[in-house]
């Protein structure tokens, strides 16, 4: 099985993203992670690769032993979590960590049902990663369209800020720093968790969906960074963005997105650029 990716970081080689593929006999599992950027002021577990880095792979690692045909797929998340906030908290022993500064992440996870000649999807989200299908006569289906209403209060508090000429990156984070922390927390606490977290409170409100599909389709699993193609910057429409990667393949449009934002695609998010990932999987 081909299966394209490509991973980015949006600065420097400091990568929060992640994708894992796991293959058993009968079933693909396609997993990309896309850590929520810290707002503590330190990291309490790794301070050289940090907090949030170690969260994604230690929690992959994790999840690769708990996956299952037999399981359900969020059971399988809440038992690597379990594992991740065993060894969270032997090493942060007699820290206090504050909550803001627990990692979180988004999640798509997509298992790949292969045998005889038919070809399933059962997915399970949480988060803002976007997952689209291009079906073989061009058109593309969104298969989990999830909206973040986060980011649209985040992008009106950063008009707000640069309607008071502050444009500075570092100034802006600053500015909106407590309204980052007091989010985080609440996706730490939460009873109903709408993110991967270290503690969480309840059942995921998690989105999933099965499906059959046809040959010739490709699927296009991607963080927000990459669909920033798409929205906010307008590069691409959603069926337009699946078939450049179909034919060009995902690094080529993560080269794009770059040049884009050295270009001066600035003060549309806390952060100009961002860790950008997606796989693409094609489906003769």
């Amino acid at each position: 099985m081909t299966i394209d990716t490509v991973s980015s970081p949006g600065h420097g080689d400091h990568n929060e993203d992640l994708i894992a593929v796991f293959e058993q006999e009968g079933w693909t599992d396609i997993v990309i992670i896309d850590g929520g950027s810290s707002v503590a002021d330190r990291d309490y577990v790794d301070a050289q690769q940090g907090d949030v880095v170690w969260f994604v792979r230690e929690f992959a690692r994790a999840l690769a032993h708990t996956a299952s045909a037999g399981r359900r797929q969020e059971d399988s998340v809440r038992l690597a979590l379990d594992q991740v906030r065993r060894v969270f908290d032997e090493k942060t022993h007699a820290v206090a960590v504050p909550m803001y500064a627990w990692p979180i992440a988004a999640m798509t996870w997509v298992r790949i049902w292969h045998e005889r000649g038919h070809t399933a999807l059962q997915a399970w989200c949480v988060g803002d990663c976007k997952t689209l299908l291009r079906l073989p006569g061009g058109a593309v289906l969104d298969l989990d369209p999830y909206v973040n209403a986060q980011e649209g209060i985040v992008r009106d508090e950063i008009a707000k800020l640069a309607s008071q000429g502050i444009t500075d990156p570092a100034t802006r984070r600053e500015r909106l720093l407590p309204m980052l922390r007091a989010r985080r927390e609440f996706q730490n606490s939460t009873a109903a968790p709408i993110s991967l977290c270290l503690a969480p409170g309840g059942p995921f409100d998690a989105r999933e969906f099965n499906l059959e599909v046809e040959a010739g389709s490709v699927l296009l699993m991607m963080t927000d960074g990459f669909y920033r193609l798409v929205d906010p910057y307008g590069l691409y429409t959603d069926e337009q963005l699946a078939a450049a990667c179909a034919t060009r393949g995902a690094a080529a449009l993560v080269g794009e997105l770059r040049a884009f934002e050295l270009g001066g695609a600035t003060g549309m998010s806390v952060k100009n650029a961002d860790d950008a990932s997606a796989v693409i999987r094609a489906f003769p």
